[in-house]
């Protein structure tokens, strides 16, 4: 989602709160809730679980374990749930040709570094880079080259751009901060 004039270009970031991580989440909260709860009536003897019953499990190694995965389950669950109701990684790319400043936004996690704000003049930008690693984990990522600075990933790692969407998005680009385009 982006929002563009002739002079400013303002591209909105997609965070954490994307559909499948909530569905991860959700799957791996039950999940491990599930495997707690058989580890538990194993233990205590009785079913906790109508549809399992408790005299399958030993307590000693399988209950032992299944509490331990859904234990382990449930801390991770939690860790995803944090981030999503933080909203990590969201944030804006802003282009400002009137001012000739590029502003880079984006939540972190809670602390002295939440607001992550980048801030960069646009006659350092050198040109957008265009990184394209195919195979079985294909990666196309999307670089602003800083003079001084190095290389700022515009794109986020996991965002599955086909190879006419990143080009077409450079290209934009570039022709917006009147940059070259590389590839990599």
């Amino acid at each position: 989602m982006s929002w563009r004039s002739e002079s400013i270009w303002i591209e909105f970031i997609v965070g954490s709160r994307k559909t499948s991580n909530f569905c991860w989440a959700f799957i791996l909260f039950f999940g491990s809730l599930g495997f707690l709860l058989v580890g538990t009536s194993s233990y205590l003897g009785r079913n906790l679980i109508s549809l399992f019953p408790s005299q399958q499990i030993v307590f000693f190694p399988q209950g032992i374990v299944m509490s331990f995965y859904g234990i382990a389950g449930l801390f991770i669950s939690s860790y995803l749930w944090c981030t999503i109701f933080w909203n990590v990684g969201s944030g804006y790319d802003r282009f400002d040709r009137q001012e000739g400043i590029v502003c880079i936004f984006r939540w972190g996690f809670p602390g002295k570094n939440r607001r992550i704000f980048l801030r960069f003049l646009m006659k350092d930008i050198q040109s957008i880079r265009i990184e394209v690693k195919e195979g079985i984990y294909a990666r196309r990522v999307l670089y602003m080259e800083i003079r001084g600075q190095g290389a700022i990933p515009l794109t986020r790692t996991d965002e599955n751009l086909t190879p006419r969407e990143i080009e077409q998005k450079a290209a934009e680009l570039a022709y917006f901060l009147r940059v070259p385009i590389e590839v990599f």
